[in-house]
């Protein structure tokens, strides 16, 4: 995602559920990790506001690299503090939320170099955060419901090998993408034509080609930003009528936290009170 907004900007993505997924409810997901001010994990969770939260990024990874993440002032990974989420998201999960861990960001070194590279990250993810695992990870002894693919820099190349290797061993791992709208995604076009993931986020703002045309230069600087009055007046009567349609992805529970913006737009995701069929 592009980092360059301004402090107010709260930015959005519109969710298509996968081919695969027969029912869902349509729900609000964010990220969590990037900006201190934006409280913990539990807090988050306990607004009541999202269904899924992407603790974001696991920002090195592939080409023999050690994986590290960066979860900015929250905690420091590399000496073993970040294990105090470990409770906050069984706490998260208790609620019925998802806990995802985001792989990339627009900061990091990553990059997949072959077939078999993909099978030592999928390996790695499985065993250190996903149902595989057998002690405590760098996110404590808290086992996350999936990953999300963030992909912003580096070679394309490979992650639809990842994303076939992480549901061959286990269809329940959860699997969500945030391209950008131009189609196909240079980053993640290969992978998500596998069909496995079970949402796509859009990002829908900084891409002028797609984006929503009445933009804050103070929330996207490259345009995209949507009020709340338009988002629920004019965008969502028009793409709820989609069989795809999932529901909103917000950058980022900072922004999220000082607007209301998320609260603001909750009853409008799903207030028909229906479970949309794809």
């Amino acid at each position: 995602m592009a980092r360059k907004s301004q402090t107010i900007a709260l930015l959005i993505f519109f969710v298509a559920v996968a081919l695969s997924k027969t029912s869902y409810a349509a729900f609000i997901s964010t990220y969590w990790g990037q900006n201190v001010s934006e409280g913990t994990l539990k807090e988050a969770c306990d607004t009541g506001i999202y269904d899924i939260i992407n603790i974001a990024f696991l920002n090195v990874f592939g080409g023999g690299r050690t994986p590290s993440m960066n979860l900015a002032g929250h905690c420091d990974p590399p000496s073993g503090t970040c294990v105090i989420f470990g409770e906050q998201i069984r706490y998260c999960q208790r609620l019925g939320i998802k806990a995802l861990l985001s792989l990339g960001g627009a900061i990091g070194t990553y990059g997949l170099t072959s077939k078999d590279d993909a099978q030592s990250v999928a390996d790695y993810l499985w065993e250190t955060f996903l149902p595989g695992r057998t002690s405590p990870g760098p996110l404590g002894d808290a086992t996350l419901d999936g990953i999300d693919f963030d992909i912003e820099g580096a070679s394309n190349l490979y992650y639809d090998d990842l994303v076939r290797f992480l549901k061959e061993k286990s269809e329940s791992v959860y699997l969500s993408a945030a391209p950008q709208c131009p189609f196909p995604d240079y980053h993640l076009g290969p992978a998500i034509d596998t069909g496995l993931f079970d949402a796509v986020g859009v990002q829908f703002y900084n891409n002028p080609p797609c984006q929503y045309h009445d933009a804050a230069e103070d929330a996207a600087p490259a345009g995209g930003y949507i009020t709340v009055g338009n988002l629920t007046s004019y965008v969502l009567p028009v793409i709820k009528k989609s069989a795809k349609y999932g529901g909103v992805m917000l950058w980022s529970r900072s922004f999220d936290k000082e607007t209301g913006y998320g609260a603001s737009i909750k009853p409008f995701i799903h207030e028909d009170g229906l479970v949309y069929s794809s």
